[in-house]
Protein backbone atom coordinates (compact mmCIF):
# COMPACT_ATOMS: atom_id res chain seq x y z
CA UNK A 1 0.00 0.00 0.00
CA UNK A 2 1.14 3.48 -0.85
CA UNK A 3 1.72 5.90 1.61
CA UNK A 4 -1.36 8.95 1.51
CA UNK A 5 -0.97 11.91 -0.12
CA UNK A 6 0.24 14.98 1.58
CA UNK A 7 -2.97 16.11 0.07
CA UNK A 8 -4.89 13.28 1.50
CA UNK A 9 -8.42 14.13 3.14
CA UNK A 10 -10.07 11.27 5.11
CA UNK A 11 -13.65 10.74 4.98
CA UNK A 12 -15.39 8.96 7.38
CA UNK A 13 -16.91 5.71 5.49
CA UNK A 14 -20.40 6.44 7.74
CA UNK A 15 -20.40 9.90 6.55
CA UNK A 16 -20.71 8.93 2.67
CA UNK A 17 -23.04 6.27 3.53
CA UNK A 18 -25.36 8.94 5.06
CA UNK A 19 -25.15 10.89 2.10
CA UNK A 20 -25.45 8.52 -0.32
CA UNK A 21 -28.83 7.78 1.36
CA UNK A 22 -29.41 11.45 1.12
CA UNK A 23 -28.90 13.09 4.25
CA UNK A 24 -28.84 16.43 4.02
CA UNK A 25 -26.82 16.88 7.13
CA UNK A 26 -23.97 14.58 5.73
CA UNK A 27 -24.07 16.84 2.47
CA UNK A 28 -23.81 20.29 4.78
CA UNK A 29 -20.42 18.27 6.17
CA UNK A 30 -18.96 17.13 3.26
CA UNK A 31 -19.62 20.72 1.45
CA UNK A 32 -17.94 22.55 4.53
CA UNK A 33 -14.85 19.83 4.55
CA UNK A 34 -13.94 20.12 0.72
CA UNK A 35 -14.84 23.72 0.20
CA UNK A 36 -11.62 24.95 1.35
CA UNK A 37 -9.72 23.01 -1.36
CA UNK A 38 -11.94 22.83 -3.79
CA UNK A 39 -11.73 26.64 -3.77
CA UNK A 40 -8.31 26.62 -3.58
CA UNK A 41 -7.37 23.98 -6.55
CA UNK A 42 -10.16 26.11 -8.83
CA UNK A 43 -8.74 29.16 -8.35
CA UNK A 44 -5.37 28.62 -8.91
CA UNK A 45 -6.52 26.88 -12.06
CA UNK A 46 -8.78 29.49 -13.18
CA UNK A 47 -6.39 32.56 -11.98
CA UNK A 48 -9.90 34.47 -11.19
CA UNK A 49 -12.23 34.40 -7.80
CA UNK A 50 -15.57 34.50 -9.16
CA UNK A 51 -14.46 31.59 -11.70
CA UNK A 52 -12.92 29.24 -8.81
CA UNK A 53 -16.71 30.07 -6.95
CA UNK A 54 -18.51 29.55 -9.75
CA UNK A 55 -16.11 25.79 -10.29
CA UNK A 56 -16.73 25.34 -6.84
CA UNK A 57 -20.52 25.45 -7.02
CA UNK A 58 -20.82 23.32 -10.02
CA UNK A 59 -18.11 20.35 -8.35
CA UNK A 60 -20.57 20.20 -5.18
CA UNK A 61 -23.46 20.08 -7.63
CA UNK A 62 -22.05 17.37 -9.48
CA UNK A 63 -21.08 15.89 -6.29
CA UNK A 64 -24.54 15.80 -5.13
CA UNK A 65 -25.56 14.28 -8.21
CA UNK A 66 -23.14 11.43 -8.58
CA UNK A 67 -22.59 10.32 -5.02
CA UNK A 68 -24.05 6.96 -5.61
CA UNK A 69 -21.44 6.51 -8.74
CA UNK A 70 -18.39 6.88 -6.11
CA UNK A 71 -17.66 3.61 -5.40
CA UNK A 72 -14.71 3.95 -2.92
CA UNK A 73 -12.03 1.71 -4.70
CA UNK A 74 -10.19 5.10 -4.89
CA UNK A 75 -10.17 7.95 -1.90
CA UNK A 76 -12.75 10.41 -1.81
CA UNK A 77 -10.76 13.36 -2.23
CA UNK A 78 -9.09 12.05 -5.59
CA UNK A 79 -12.44 11.42 -6.98
CA UNK A 80 -13.73 14.76 -6.31
CA UNK A 81 -10.79 16.33 -7.13
CA UNK A 82 -11.23 14.92 -10.27
CA UNK A 83 -14.13 16.68 -10.79
CA UNK A 84 -13.19 19.81 -9.96
CA UNK A 85 -10.34 20.10 -12.29
CA UNK A 86 -12.57 18.86 -14.99
CA UNK A 87 -14.93 21.64 -14.13
CA UNK A 88 -11.96 24.11 -13.82
CA UNK A 89 -10.81 22.96 -16.97
CA UNK A 90 -13.91 23.09 -19.14
CA UNK A 91 -14.29 26.82 -17.83
CA UNK A 92 -10.63 27.56 -18.85
CA UNK A 93 -11.42 26.24 -22.41
CA UNK A 94 -14.73 28.31 -22.53
CA UNK A 95 -12.96 31.78 -21.38
CA UNK A 96 -10.34 30.81 -24.20
CA UNK A 97 -12.87 30.03 -26.95
CA UNK A 98 -14.53 33.31 -26.36
CA UNK A 99 -11.25 35.22 -25.53
CA UNK A 100 -9.11 37.18 -28.82
CA UNK A 101 -5.90 37.97 -26.63
CA UNK A 102 -4.55 34.85 -24.39
CA UNK A 103 -2.08 37.86 -22.33
CA UNK A 104 -3.85 39.45 -19.39
CA UNK A 105 -4.37 42.85 -19.39
CA UNK A 106 -2.32 44.85 -16.58
CA UNK A 107 -6.03 45.73 -14.79
CA UNK A 108 -6.16 42.08 -14.70
CA UNK A 109 -2.97 41.30 -13.09
CA UNK A 110 -2.82 43.91 -10.70
CA UNK A 111 -6.51 42.71 -9.18
CA UNK A 112 -4.70 39.57 -9.43
CA UNK A 113 -2.14 40.22 -6.83
CA UNK A 114 -4.83 40.17 -4.35
CA UNK A 115 -5.46 36.41 -4.85
CA UNK A 116 -2.32 35.46 -2.94
CA UNK A 117 -1.43 36.23 1.16
CA UNK A 118 1.28 38.85 0.86
CA UNK A 119 3.49 36.16 2.98
CA UNK A 120 6.44 37.29 1.24
CA UNK A 121 7.85 39.35 -1.96
CA UNK A 122 8.71 36.22 -3.76
CA UNK A 123 5.13 34.73 -3.05
CA UNK A 124 3.55 37.41 -4.58
CA UNK A 125 6.32 37.73 -7.73
CA UNK A 126 5.39 34.01 -8.31
CA UNK A 127 1.60 34.73 -8.24
CA UNK A 128 2.18 37.56 -10.80
CA UNK A 129 4.15 35.98 -12.63
CA UNK A 130 1.62 32.73 -12.92
CA UNK A 131 -1.12 34.88 -13.54
CA UNK A 132 0.64 36.32 -16.84
CA UNK A 133 0.97 32.65 -18.19
CA UNK A 134 -1.58 31.81 -20.72
CA UNK A 135 -4.58 29.97 -18.68
CA UNK A 136 -3.43 26.22 -19.99
CA UNK A 137 -0.08 26.67 -19.79
CA UNK A 138 -0.93 27.53 -15.83
CA UNK A 139 -2.80 24.96 -15.62
CA UNK A 140 -0.50 22.17 -16.47
CA UNK A 141 1.83 23.50 -13.91
CA UNK A 142 -0.28 23.38 -11.06
CA UNK A 143 -1.59 20.15 -11.72
CA UNK A 144 2.17 18.78 -12.59
CA UNK A 145 3.77 20.56 -9.09
CA UNK A 146 0.78 21.30 -6.88
CA UNK A 147 -1.05 18.86 -7.52
CA UNK A 148 1.26 15.86 -7.97
CA UNK A 149 -0.86 15.00 -11.70
CA UNK A 150 1.37 13.09 -14.00
CA UNK A 151 1.62 14.17 -17.56
CA UNK A 152 -0.72 11.18 -18.66
CA UNK A 153 -3.01 12.75 -16.12
CA UNK A 154 -2.66 15.73 -17.23
CA UNK A 155 -2.99 14.96 -20.71
CA UNK A 156 -6.82 12.72 -20.09
CA UNK A 157 -8.03 15.57 -18.26
CA UNK A 158 -7.15 18.12 -20.69
CA UNK A 159 -8.05 16.30 -23.93
CA UNK A 160 -4.52 16.21 -25.15
CA UNK A 161 -1.40 14.21 -25.53
CA UNK A 162 1.54 13.03 -22.91
CA UNK A 163 3.36 15.49 -25.11
CA UNK A 164 1.33 18.69 -25.15
CA UNK A 165 1.06 18.47 -21.29
CA UNK A 166 5.31 17.48 -21.08
CA UNK A 167 5.73 20.74 -23.75
CA UNK A 168 3.51 23.75 -21.70
CA UNK A 169 5.06 22.19 -18.57
CA UNK A 170 8.44 23.13 -20.12
CA UNK A 171 7.48 26.39 -21.92
CA UNK A 172 5.58 27.45 -18.80
CA UNK A 173 9.17 26.88 -16.69
CA UNK A 174 10.74 28.80 -19.61
CA UNK A 175 8.30 31.63 -19.01
CA UNK A 176 8.59 31.40 -15.26
CA UNK A 177 12.44 31.60 -15.35
CA UNK A 178 12.67 34.24 -17.76
CA UNK A 179 9.70 36.64 -16.04
CA UNK A 180 11.42 36.09 -12.53
CA UNK A 181 15.29 36.36 -14.34
CA UNK A 182 16.37 32.62 -12.72
CA UNK A 183 19.69 32.24 -13.97
CA UNK A 184 19.69 28.20 -15.05
CA UNK A 185 23.32 28.07 -14.94
CA UNK A 186 25.20 26.21 -12.81
CA UNK A 187 28.71 27.28 -11.47
CA UNK A 188 31.17 24.73 -10.30
CA UNK A 189 33.72 26.20 -8.09
CA UNK A 190 36.34 23.66 -7.89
Amino acid sequence: MSPPSSFAIDVPDSLLARAKRGEATAFEQLYRWFERPVFTLALRLTGQREEAQDVLQDTMLKLFDRLGDFRGDSPFWGWLRQIAVNEALMRLRKRNRMSIDDEASEAELESQDTLLPPTAADTALLGRAMAALPDVTRSVLWLYHAEGFTHDEIATSMGKTISFSKSQLARGTRKLRAQLQIDTEVTVHG
